[in-house]
C-alpha cells in the first residue's frame, strides 16, 4: 500500500496543542500536590510530584518531534484554571479531565500519522497508553476501598 502524504502543518499544530497540555500539566499538578492535606497526604503527594516530572518529560519529547519535523516549539501553556476545589476527590477529578484532553489530542495525532510516519505514529500510541493508564489509576484512586465498580 502506498504511503499517505501527511499534512505536516497539521502534525505540528497538535504537537504543539500536546506541548502546551503536558505543561499544563506539569503546573496543575505541582499545585494539587501542594493542596493535598489528610492522612494519604505522603503518598498522594509523591505521586502528583511523579505525575509533574512526567508531563515535563512527555512536554520535552513533543518539543523534540516538533523541532525534528523542522516547527517551533509553542511557548504557550495549555488552559489553567483554578477552581478553588481542594477536596482529594475534586483535584483527582480534574486531573482525570486534564488527562482525558491528553488522550483525546494524541488520539488526534495518531489520526493524523497513521501509516505516514511510523515515528510518530509509535509515539502517538504510546503516549496514548501511557494517558489512559493514567487515567485508569486515577479512577481506581476515587473508589471507595472495597468497591470493585468504577467510580466515575
Amino acid at each position: 500500500m502506498p504511503e499517505r502524504a501527511m499534512n505536516e502543518k497539521s502534525v505540528l499544530d497538535v504537537l504543539n496543542r500536546i506541548l502546551e497540555l503536558e505543561l499544563a500539566g506539569v503546573v496543575r499538578y505541582a499545585h494539587y500536590a501542594l493542596m493535598v492535606f489528610g492522612h494519604a497526604r505522603i503518598p498522594i503527594v509523591a505521586w502528583m510530584r511523579q505525575q509533574a516530572d512526567e508531563g515535563l518529560t512527555h512536554a520535552l519529547q513533543a518539543g523534540e518531534h516538533i523541532t525534528a519535523m523542522g516547527g517551533h516549539p509553542s511557548l504557550k501553556i495549555g488552559r489553567l484554571l483554578e477552581t478553588h476545589r481542594h477536596d482529594i476527590d475534586q483535584i483527582l477529578r480534574e486531573a482525570m479531565e486534564h488527562e482525558q484532553e491528553g488522550v483525546d489530542a494524541y488520539r488526534k495525532l495518531l489520526e493524523l500519522v497513521r501509516d505516514r510516519d511510523v515515528m510518530l505514529e509509535e509515539y502517538a500510541r504510546k503516549m496514548v497508553h501511557d494517558e489512559e493508564v493514567h487515567i485508569a489509576n486515577i479512577e481506581k484512586m476515587l473508589r471507595h476501598p472495597g468497591k470493585l465498580e468504577p467510580a466515575r
